[in-house]
C-alpha cells in the first residue's frame, strides 16, 4: 500500500517522463537513412515495445552529460554516474538489466564491448551532439546484431545528410566547473550530390565527488554521396577520455558524513598514517570508429544496405599500488611480491616481500564487421533478410612504471599478458504481413554462432585459457489487431540466447543464458491524448545476475542465479492539456525475482526460496511538463521517482538501496532574426532542483569470516554507496549560422 501512495503522489507531482517522436514510423516511403537502421529497427505499428527519441528532443538537454543520462526520462529507465553528475562514466538500466546486457548498435553497428559486452559512451563523448535519432526497445526486441537483448537494445543513427550548408558553435558551462565546447557544420550538398560535414567536441568536469574528473575530447566527420536511391557515406567517428576514478564508492558511516570523498589513490606510509591522494589514479582510453554504408533503394519495394566496420581501442588503467592500503583495507595481495611474479629482496637484513607500485593495465583491441541487408516491401508484405560477421582481436597487459622496492622490473615492463579472439556469424529474416486493415503479423528468425578463445595470464596471475563455441537460435513471432482508429493491440513473443562473457570465463561461467519474452500491449491515440500500456513476461534461464560485488578495477561481478523472472507493467502517455502546456507521465510496475535461490551463509548451503533480483526497483515512474509560455519559449518540469532496491540476491536490510524522487528544470529559448546567424538557442538546466542527496547505485558484498573465532564461520555484510549530485545546472547557448 506504501508503494502504491507513493506512486500516486508521484504521478500527481509530475513525475517525469519524455516525449515520443513518432512521425517517422508512419512514412509510406522510407528515407534512405531510415534505410540504414531498418533491420534493427521497428515502426508505430509494430508488435515490438519501444520508444523514439529524436535530434530536436535530445538538444533541449543536451549541455554536456552523456547519452545515458539523457536518456533517464524514458519509461523504465534508471540511470547513473560514479563522479555523481552525469559526466564521465554513467550507466543504464532497463527494466533492471545492466548495460551490459543491453544491445547497443551505432548504426547497425554494434557497440557493445564484444569480451566485456559492457557499453562506455565515455569513449564517445557528446556523440548525442551527432544523433539524428534513436530507439529503445525494451524486453528482447526485434533481431540484432552482437550480444542479445536481455532487458532493452538501443540502436542510434548518426547525423543526416544535409541539403543546405550549416554551422553551429555550442557552449555550455555548469557546476564542478562542468564545461561543454563544440563546433559543427555541413558543406550542405555541392554539386546537388556531395556532402561533408563533421563535427568537434570538448567536455570537462570536476566532478561532485572529490577528485573525479573528466577531460573528454571527440570527433565526427562524415563524407556523403547522395542521389534519388542511392546513399553512400564514409564515416569516422571517436574520442579520447581521461577520467580520475572514482569506482569503490564509500561506506555508509562516510556517506553520512562526507557524501563527496573519494576513497580512489589513497597513500599511507608504513604505520597506516595517511599521506594524501596518488595524482595520476585515471583511465585513460581512445576509441575510432571507421564505418562505410551504402544504402540502395531499387524502387518503392527493394531495397539493400551494406555497412563495413573497424574499430580501434587502446588504453589503459593507471593505479598507485599502496602496500599498506591494499593489505589492510582491501585485504588483497596485490602489493605482494609473489603476486608479482618476484622473489623476496633483503634490504638492510630485512627481507622483504611486498612493496608500493605504479601499475597500468592496458587494452588493446581490433573489431571489423561486415553487415549485409535486403528488404522488399509492397502493400501486404515488409521482409527484410540479413547476414553480419564481426572479429574481434584484443590484447591485454600490465606494466610496472615504478616500485618502491626493486622487484625486478625494468620501466614499462609487462607483469602479465593475455590476448582474446572473438568473432561471430549472424543471420536473419523477418517479415510483417498485413493481413487486412485490421490484422498484421510478424515473424523473425535468428542464428547466431560465436567463437571465443582467451590465451595467456589475467592480472591476477592467473592462466585464462578458454575456447568455446556457442550456436543459438532466436525466434520471434508478434500479432497486432488495429481495433478501430484509435486503439490498437498487439502481443508479442520472443527468445534471445546470450554468450557469457570474460569475465565470466574467470569465474568458471561457460553455460549461456536463455531468455523467453511474452508482450502484450495497448496503443490508443487521439488528437489530445496518446497512451501506450504493455504487460511483460521475462523468463530467464540461468540467468547471470549481477551479485553486488565488485571486482578490483570496479566492474559488476556476476553468477549464475538458475531459473528467475520479471513481470512488469509499463504505461506512458502524452496529454496535451493545452495548446501550449503537455504532460507526459510514465510509470512502470515490476516483480523481479529469482526462484530457488541458494547461499551460503554462516558455512550453511540453504534455499532461500524465491528473492529480489539485484538492482530491479519494483516501481519506476516518470513525468514531464512542457509549457510554452510563449512561441520561442519552453519550459520543461522533468520528474522522476525509482523505488527502494536490493544490491545482491539475498534481500539483505545491508544491501538496500533506498527509494529517490528528483526533480529537474530545463529551459529553452530561440532567438530568430538575429544579424548574421539563423538563430541562437539559450539552454538552461537545473538538476535535482530541490537539492535531495541521494544514492541511486552501490555495491554489496559478503565473506565468510572463518579465522575471529575458529572453527565457527560467520557471514559478513557489507556495502558501499555512489551518491549522486544534489542541486546543480548547466546553462549554454547554440549559434547556429
Amino acid at each position: 500500500m506504501k508503494t502504491l501512495q507513493i506512486t500516486a503522489i508521484a504521478l500527481l507531482a509530475s513525475l517525469s517522463g519524455l516525449a515520443q517522436e513518432k512521425k517517422q514510423d508512419t512514412t509510406s516511403v522510407e528515407t534512405l537513412e531510415e534505410v540504414l537502421v531498418q533491420s534493427v529497427r521497428v515502426k508505430a505499428d509494430s508488435p515490438i515495445t519501444h520508444s523514439n527519441l529524436t535530434a530536436e528532443e535530445i538538444e533541449k538537454r543536451n549541455l554536456g552529460q552523456d547519452i545515458p543520462i539523457l536518456l533517464n526520462y524514458l519509461p523504465s529507465v534508471v540511470t547513473t554516474s560514479d563522479a555523481g553528475a552525469g559526466v564521465g562514466y554513467t550507466y543504464i538500466r532497463v527494466r533492471g538489466s545492466d548495460a551490459s546486457r543491453i544491445n547497443v548498435t551505432l548504426n547497425g553497428i554494434p557497440f557493445n564491448d564484444a569480451e566485456s559486452q559492457g557499453t562506455f559512451f565515455v569513449n564517445l563523448p557528446d556523440f548525442s551532439s551527432s544523433v539524428q535519432s534513436l530507439q529503445l526497445q525494451r524486453g528482447v526486441g526485434t533481431s540484432t546484431n552482437g550480444s542479445g537483448a536481455f532487458g532493452a537494445s538501443l540502436n542510434l543513427l548518426t547525423d543526416a545528410v544535409s541539403e543546405e550548408a550549416y554551422g553551429e558553435i555550442a557552449n555550455s558551462f555548469g557546476s564542478y566547473n562542468t564545461r561543454k565546447h563544440s563546433v559543427k557544420f555541413s558543406t550542405g550538398l555541392l554539386n546537388e550530390h556531395f556532402e561533408i560535414a563533421g563535427r568537434l567536441s570538448n567536455i570537462a568536469s570536476d566532478g561532485y565527488v572529490d577528485r573525479a574528473t573528466s577531460d573528454l575530447k571527440s570527433y565526427f566527420l562524415q563524407t556523403a554521396f547522395k542521389d534519388n536511391n542511392t546513399l553512400i557515406k564514409a564515416i569516422t567517428f571517436g574520442g579520447r577520455e581521461e577520467t580520475y576514478q572514482a569506482y569503490y564508492g564509500i561506506d555508509a558511516a562516510t556517506l553520512e558524513s562526507d557524501r563527496t570523498f573519494n576513497t580512489v589513490g589513497q597513500q599511507f606510509d608504513a604505520n597506516g598514517n595517511f599521506q594524501g591522494f596518488y595524482d595520476n589514479e585515471v583511465d585513460n582510453y581512445a576509441q575510432d570508429h571507421y564505418q562505410l554504408l551504402w544504402n540502395q533503394r531499387f524502387n518503392n519495394n527493394w531495397s539493400t544496405n551494406v555497412a563495413l566496420n573497424y574499430t580501434y581501442g587502446r588504453g589503459y588503467f593507471e593505479q598507485y599500488v599502496d602496500d599498506f592500503y591494499y593489505t589492510n583495507v582491501l585485504f588483497s595481495g596485490d602489493s605482494q611480491f609473489d603476486f608479482l611474479g618476484a622473489e623476496p629482496v633483503v634490504i638492510n637484513g630485512e627481507t622483504i616481500s611486498s612493496t608500493d607500485y605504479i601499475r597500468r593495465r592496458w587494452l588493446d583491441n581490433d573489431f571489423y564487421a561486415v553487415n549485409a541487408n535486403v528488404n522488399y516491401k509492397n502493400n501486404q508484405w515488409d521482409i527484410s533478410g540479413g547476414v553480419f560477421f564481426s572479429l574481434y582481436d584484443g590484447d591485454h597487459y600490465g606494466e610496472i612504471l615504478w616500485s618502491e622496492f626493486p622487484i625486478g622490473y625494468d620501466y614499462k615492463e609487462r607483469y602479465y599478458e593475455g590476448t582474446g579472439e572473438k568473432d561471430e556469424f549472424t543471420v536473419f529474416t523477418k517479415a510483417t504481413y498485413q493481413i487486412n486493415e485490421q490484422w498484421s503479423v510478424f515473424g523473425d528468425l535468428q542464428g547466431r554462432f560465436i567463437n571465443h578463445t582467451t590465451s595467456g595470464v589475467e592480472s591476477d596471475g592467473v592462466p585464462l585459457n578458454v575456447d568455446v563455441s556457442y550456436d543459438f537460435f532466436n525466434p520471434k513471432a508478434g500479432a497486432s489487431f488495429q481495433l478501430n482508429e484509435s486503439n490498437q493491440f498487439y502481443a508479442s513473443y520472443g527468445r534471445a540466447n546470450r554468450e557469457p562473457r570474460r569475465s565470466d570465463f574467470e569465474q568458471d561461467i561457460f553455460t549461456a543464458e536463455t531468455l523467453d519474452d511474452f508482450e502484450l500491449g495497448w496503443r490508443f491515440g487521439s488528437p489530445k491524448v496518446s497512451v501506450n500500456s504493455n504487460l511483460y513476461y521475462m523468463n530467464y534461464q540461468n540467468q547471470l545476475v549481477l551479485t553486488g560485488a565488485l571486482d578490483d578495477v570496479g566492474a559488476p561481478i556476476r553468477a549464475t542465479s538458475g531459473n528467475s523472472y520479471r513481470l512488469g507493467l509499463e504505461v506512458d502517455a502524452e496529454i496535451s492539456i493545452l495548446d501550449n502546456l503537455r504532460v507526459m507521465p510514465n510509470i512502470a510496475l515490476s516483480t523481479n525475482k529469482n526462484q530457488d535461490f541458494f547461499f551460503s551463509r554462516d558455512g550453511v548451503l540453504t534455499n532461500l526460496g524465491d528473492t529480489n533480483i539485484s538492482y530491479s526497483p519494483e516501481i519506476v515512474v516518470g513525468n514531464a511538463i512542457l509549457y510554452r509560455p510563449i512561441a520561442n519559449l519552453e519550459l520543461g518540469f522533468l520528474s522522476k521517482f525509482v523505488g527502494e532496491q536490493f544490491m545482491g540476491n539475498i534481500d539483505s536490510e545491508a544491501s538496500k538501496l533506498d527509494s529517490y524522487f528528483i526533480n529537474d528544470l530545463n529551459i529553452n529559448y530561440t532567438l530568430k532574426n538575429v544579424p548574421f546567424v539563423r538563430e541562437i538557442v539559450l539552454q538552461g538546466l537545473v538538476n535535482n532542483l530541490f537539492n535531495v542527496e541521494y544514492v541511486s547505485n552501490g555495491y554489496f558484498f559478503t565473506f565468510d569470516d572463518d579465522f575471529s573465532n575458529p572453527p565457527a564461520v560467520t557471514t559478513v555484510e557489507g556495502a558501499g554507496f555512489f551518491p549522486q549530485a544534489t542541486i546543480n545546472f548547466l546553462v549554454g547557448a547554440i549559434v547556429k549560422f
